[in-house]
């Protein structure tokens, strides 16, 4: 640059009020209304908490895959996107797990890392991240290191408004560490959408077809819960008589399971999901992809003589969809629009899904049964309170003994990685202050994020944390089936004997109590129920 245009550039700044990036970074965050910042910080980061405003507080995780997943839980908890700081490539490296999973779980996150300074990036420094926004692409929806230190304000606004963009998701801001105390000009918070209205033909499409079908099925998402369309979901399942069905590997719940409409849940299995659909001639995935897939599978995606229409927050979950009518947009908005179409002739209620059977008590010396645990649990557990599960070997025992029957009480990971579910629960219990959050974990998934015990002592918060412990990878028993072993072939690298939980639990601040009989169980799970501390209980099963 000359120095007639470097004289015009500087003029030009020096003729607004000028801040340092730090207070203008921190103005942003407190409009956007976050200033919970969750991270475990390094030397490069350092340099964002010099003069730490009293009106932020730090939510310090123990490894960066705890504090995503926290910021993750918190997030989908406030409805609103979680500011995460982690440190330089290797903070980001640790962090990719959950990263990925708040990618699959639609979680608005604005994620910074901390940069080398400038000065120092040609020379490969230590610590210094090369190609940072490289790193965790392709699950953020955006990622940058700004051109100029008076550049990271406008990043850290567009990563928010980009974060909070349905379909919504992590993004990423690599920040050098020297560019704190350089003068900027402030950046003010702005109004952007963050709702689409469904394409009015499209959408009274599949209002005819509702109107029309002689036995239509509604397969419900996570979309649903995420956009606060549970009640208006209800509405058009009862307004149609219409079976109501979870999709494959949702990650919340988006209609109540005691409700005489709800059908079960899908398996991600292709010919399981014809099985199931059948006797349906029109279905209707209402914010879920149509479908998730967990293993191979042939023929069809629909029964004979069934149509499928969608409406998805999701263009890209719209494109891949392998048949049908999609339509994308909000899901509250176009239910909205749905219900105010006239109302179609009455049909007769299909019959009520029957539960399994409730489960006798075991008898004395029997190991516990999984669905007699989760049985009783449901039995004493309040109904508002908020289950975070991560058991994947126990989750279709779950959806037998184990309803949720509330809006925003049940959470999961919608990737099938391991070590979201402890950290989400201390984050879902910080953003609900005051809910009782039940965090159902299994043994192995528990050790992929153990220090997230740590924090909840810390935070002193009123979770329950229930291990299922059967002391081995217990979910891949069931593939290995699926790839041809025996049923009593061992599968290498699966068992989990010796872990101890309560001393776990011990060792990071947080009481313990351990179940190995049928009589001990109820009396426990009532304790951590009650605490107002965080109390871990280890539960034998078989």
């Amino acid at each position: 640059m000359d120095h007639r245009l470097t004289t015009i550039a500087e003029d030009t700044i020096g003729a607004e009020d000028t801040v340092s990036v730090r207070q203008a970074v921190f103005g942003l965050l407190r409009a956007f209304g976050m200033t919970s910042i969750f991270g475990n910080p390094g030397s490069t980061e350092l340099p964002m908490f010099v003069d730490f405003p009293e009106d932020f507080r730090y939510v310090l995780g123990l490894q960066e895959s705890v504090v995503v997943g926290m910021a993750d839980g918190y997030a989908q908890a406030t409805r609103n996107a979680a500011f995460v700081n982690l440190h330089s490539a290797a903070g980001v490296g640790h962090a990719m797990g959950n990263i990925f999973t708040a990618f699959r779980n639609h979680t608005p996150l604005v994620i910074t890392a901390g940069q080398q300074a400038r000065s120092i990036l040609p020379f490969e420094p230590f610590l210094g991240s090369t190609q940072a926004p490289e790193l965790p692409r392709p699950y953020v929806k955006w990622s940058v290191e700004p051109a100029r230190a008076q550049d990271v304000p406008l990043a850290i606004a567009r990563a928010y408004y980009v974060a909070m963009t349905p379909p919504c998701g992590p993004v990423l801001v690599s920040l050098p560490s020297d560019d704190w105390d350089a003068q900027t000009v402030p950046v003010d918070a702005r109004d952007v959408s963050r709702q689409l209205r469904a394409e009015p033909d499209l959408l009274a499409r599949i209002g005819k077809a509702l109107d029309g079908a002689r036995s239509p099925a509604l397969v419900v998402g996570a979309a649903v819960d995420r956009d606060g369309a549970w009640h208006e979901a209800i509405q058009l399942a009862e307004r149609h008589n219409a079976r109501v069905y979870v999709a494959p590997m949702s990650g919340r719940c988006s209609f109540p399971e005691d409700h005489p409409l709800w059908a079960g849940f899908l398996p991600p299995m292709r010919e399981r999901i014809v099985e199931r659909l059948a006797g349906h001639d029109l279905v209707f995935a209402l914010g879920a992809p149509a479908f998730t897939y967990h293993v191979e599978g042939y023929g069809p995606h629909l029964p004979a003589g069934a149509a499928l229409v969608q409406l998805t927050d999701d263009p890209q979950v719209a494109a891949w969809a392998p048949i049908g009518t999609s339509v994308i947009g909000s899901i509250r908005l176009g239910l909205l629009d749905l219900l105010e179409r006239s109302k179609p002739r009455p049909r007769t209620e299909p019959p009520p899904h029957q539960r399994p059977p409730r489960i006798e008590e075991p008898a004395p010396g029997e190991r516990l049964p999984v669905a007699w645990v989760l049985q009783t649990l449901a039995d004493v557990r309040a109904r508002d309170s908020i289950v975070v599960e991560e058991a994947p070997s126990a989750r279709p025992i779950m959806h037998g003994h184990l309803p949720i029957l509330e809006a925003e009480t049940f959470y999961t990971m919608s990737s099938g990685g391991l070590g979201y579910g402890l950290p989400a629960a201390v984050g879902v219990a910080l953003g609900k202050p005051g809910a009782r959050v039940v965090a159902l974990i299994g043994d192995g998934s528990a050790m992929y994020a153990i220090q997230a015990l740590w924090s909840a002592a810390q935070l002193a918060l009123p979770v329950t944390i229930v291990i299922l412990k059967n002391r081995r990878y217990a979910a891949l028993y069931e593939f290995a089936r699926i790839f041809g072993y025996r049923a009593d072939e061992p599968v290498p690298g699966t068992d989990l004997p010796d872990l101890d939980f309560i001393a776990l639990a011990a060792a990071q601040g947080v009481r313990g109590l351990r179940v190995e009989i049928a009589e001990q169980l109820r009396p426990a799970l009532l304790q951590a129920l009650q605490s107002p501390a965080p109390m871990l209980v280890e539960v034998e099963v078989a």
